[in-house]
């Protein structure tokens, strides 16, 4: 089921991305809504917990539900393991009683790993509606040789869907290996089912015993421990996706309505804040459990690995946190048996605990990241003929020249700003501008760039006139102008329609009074995009001006500011009648504020993308500790790693929106909050990890200034850190502006 990426609105979207995969959760979407009602899974709790079958059951086999993943050849729909992921996701969000999950897992494992005999005579009765669980772990087992096959014995630890799975695969533990088998329960008591009692009530769960059972050679799998908890964690985690988007949304839905002191709690700002929160956190995990079903389906075992740990590591640590998070903005309602919100949370812990303990995937991931790194190979279909071999050699030609003629040579072919149109760039668009991209990546190469740039001369393209464009884009892309972004003032900073520099009308041009602040690179600028108030006798945002500043003009002073870390990168600057000629107005006196619209957003997708993990690698960082050191912190390092994967992953779909030609959506705000978080939680981890080394500069753990580091170019920079959760919450989800 594959497709071209669709139109849709980003903040309603789950784990599908193409058309057909839109389609499939539509389709599931509905039925559930149609089909499924908590109120009647509430009624079957005891009957779910012995394992006798919701009735909604019979209408997810004749869906094709169950079998949509196995190969047409065995009667199923052959869908794609990101499909399933799709399906697990919505039955989530809906919280889909039953042994539905379980036995997909079950036959996913059978398709992957299973004998050619079980293949052909077991997967047919799957997509008939027969039952399956499947253990991640062969703790309680035991087995020996037995001719060619094996007899085990020993209990199971708890297994989802152990008292209605008709087929069991199980592992134990032998003298040298660990067998993996699938067996389908007897109608006799040779295979034993303890029912348990589960902290999800919406499914069973139980122990099998058993004691001499014959394993014959055809049962037996080809997977290892870690393949089935590979394919595992990937089922898991998309499911968990559904839960924390179904507590993320309700949650949302009650801000909006509940009242206290005469207000919704929704327009308060720490409300807004766990709301912004809570999607942000949901936005991760989805992405994070899309990755691990796009790897599982289409990469190496390796890379299957490694995305898979990540999903777990993040979602399973943050699920927790979104059911205690929606169920204290419910408040006390939200903590009664009668509300669903504790259905949710209840799956999602179980589903947690069942995969295994926290420390261990933290740890697995923590060595899994050590020694690969996660690969995400974008498939762009068609590319245009000859393409690629021409950037190629463009790129092999100009790094044989001297190394001071080569930012030229770029700029001239196309390849600075590659999107821009001729003669600029080569007006290419988002499929070129990835093969430009990957050449230069291919080549060991970084791609040349304007820095500040990236967000100026968009505006001067998109509301310049002619001269403008003519005098500093070209200038710009060949590295002869270096620009610097005069916004932020004493007391316009997040706030920035309050600014009070003003611009004033004199014979053939401005003269320009005021201060401006946090002006990255200003000591080293040639020229500065610059708002100033043009009218203060109209609202805020309408009375400003946009001006290109000459940094050496007289009556401009920059002075340094100098950091609580120690470094240089922020500028104050003066204004003191610094004159700006009217050919150096874009636009119409007051255009400003629409004109500067064009340069944060600029500013929001650059930051956002280009630091969508962390400036730091964590399991670099740990390495640096010693082999001794490294085994001690590589747990923490995994969890640092499964949020950066995370944010990672949520860049690459909003690439892959970019793609299809679509406008930067709030995922700029995400990625660039959980930029901040992550660059502060690594820094943070740094320190501790070094002890008494930190309290010194310098590498490789940066000492303690690194946590100060941090603070001014991510959790200020650009925009607050409160400041984005506001946008999120005001813009994305639609709680009331203050």
């Amino acid at each position: 089921m594959r497709g071209v990426l669709t139109i849709e609105s980003w903040d309603s979207m789950g784990i599908a991305l193409t058309e057909d995969q839109l389609a499939w959760a539509d389709a599931v979407r509905g039925f559930v809504k149609r089909e499924v009602s908590v109120a009647t899974t509430r009624a079957e709790f005891e009957d779910l917990a012995a394992g006798i079958w919701p009735i909604i059951w019979p209408s997810l086999v004749r869906q094709g539900f169950v079998g949509m993943h196995i190969d047409p050849s065995a009667g199923g729909d052959g869908g794609t393991l990101v499909d399933v992921a799709v399906l697990l996701e919505e039955t989530g969000r809906a919280l889909v009683p039953g042994p539905l999950l379980p036995t997909v897992l079950t036959s996913v494992v059978l398709g992957r790993h299973g004998s050619e005999s079980v293949i052909e005579s077991v997967l047919p009765r799957f997509v008939t509606g027969a039952t399956g669980a499947c253990v991640t772990t062969a703790q309680g087992l035991t087995a020996v040789p037995d001719g060619d096959g094996w007899r085990v014995s020993g209990t199971s630890a708890p297994l989802l869907g152990a008292v209605s799975g008709q087929f069991l695969i199980l592992g134990a533990q032998a003298a040298d290996r660990t067998v993996w088998f699938v067996v389908e329960r007897p109608e006799d008591a040779s295979i034993k089912v303890e029912q348990g009692t589960g902290v999800d009530l919406t499914r069973d769960i139980g122990r099998v015993t058993v004691a001499g059972l014959a394993v014959r050679p055809e049962n037996l799998l080809t997977a290892t421990g870690d393949d089935i908890r590979t394919v595992a964690a990937v089922l898991f985690a998309a499911e968990t996706a559904g839960i924390a988007r179904y507590l993320q949304e309700s949650g949302l839905a009650y801000a909006k309505i509940r009242e206290q002191f005469g207000r919704t709690i929704g327009s308060f700002q720490s409300i807004k804040h766990k709301c912004a929160r809570l999607y942000m956190q949901t936005e991760l995990m989805t992405a994070a459990a899309w990755d691990a079903a796009r790897a599982l389906q289409d990469q190496p075992a390796d890379q299957a690995h490694l995305a898979a740990a990540a999903a777990a590591v993040y979602c399973f640590n943050t699920i927790a946190d979104i059911g205690l998070e929606t169920t204290t903005l419910f408040g006390g309602i939200g903590y009664t048996w009668e509300h669903d919100t504790h259905l949710y949370w209840r799956r999602g812990l179980s589903l947690a605990s069942l995969l295994g303990p926290a420390r261990v995937w933290d740890e697995r991931l923590g060595r899994l990241a050590g020694q690969n790194t996660r690969r995400r190979p974008l498939d762009l279909g068609a590319e245009p003929e000859g393409f690629r071999a021409e950037i190629a050699g463009t790129i092999a030609g100009i790094a044989t020249a001297p190394e001071d003629l080569r930012r030229a040579m770029y700029a001239g072919a196309g390849l600075v700003s590659p999107h821009y149109p001729k003669p600029y760039g080569r007006a290419a668009g988002p499929v070129q501008q990835v093969i430009i991209a990957e050449e230069f990546a291919r080549a060991g190469i970084t791609p040349p760039s304007t820095i500040i740039g990236e967000w100026a001369l968009p505006t001067i393209l998109a509301h310049g006139t002619e001269e403008q464009r003519e005098a500093f884009i070209g200038p710009t892309l060949r590295g002869d102008i270096v620009w610097c972004q005069l916004f932020s003032e004493p007391g316009a900073g997040s706030d920035l329609a309050s600014l009070r520099t003003r611009a004033e009308k004199v014979d053939g041009g401005w003269l320009l009074n005021g201060q401006k602040v946090w002006t990255s690179g200003a000591h080293e600028a040639d020229w500065g995009i610059c708002l100033a108030r043009t009218d203060p006798d109209v609202p805020k945002h309408q009375g400003i001006s946009y001006f290109l500043v000459d940094l050496r003009a007289p009556g401009l002073e920059v002075r340094p500011l100098r950091e609580a870390s120690g470094a240089y990168l922020f500028n104050e600057v003066f204004f003191d009648d610094v004159f700006v000629p009217d050919a150096r107005l874009v636009g119409e006196p007051g255009d400003g504020w629409r004109l500067a619209r064009t340069t944060l957003g600029n500013e929001r997708v650059s930051m956002g993308s280009g630091m969508a993990g962390m400036r730091r690698d964590p399991l670099q960082v740990a390495r640096a500790l010693g082999s001794t050191g490294f085994g001690e912190v590589v747990g923490e390092a995994g969890r640092l790693q499964a949020q950066r994967e995370a944010s990672d992953a949520l860049g690459q779909r909003a690439l892959l929106r970019q793609l299809t030609g679509l406008r930067p959506g709030p995922e700029s705000s995400v990625l660039k909050l959980a930029s901040a978080w992550n660059s502060a939680a690594m820094s943070r981890a740094a320190q501790g990890w070094a002890g008494p080394e930190a309290a010194e500069m310098g590498e490789p753990y940066g000492g303690a200034a690194q946590g100060l580091v941090s603070v001014g170019p991510s959790l200020i920079g650009g925009g607050t850190a409160e400041i984005q959760l506001n946008v999120i919450a005001e813009r994305v989800l639609g709680l009331p502006r203050d």
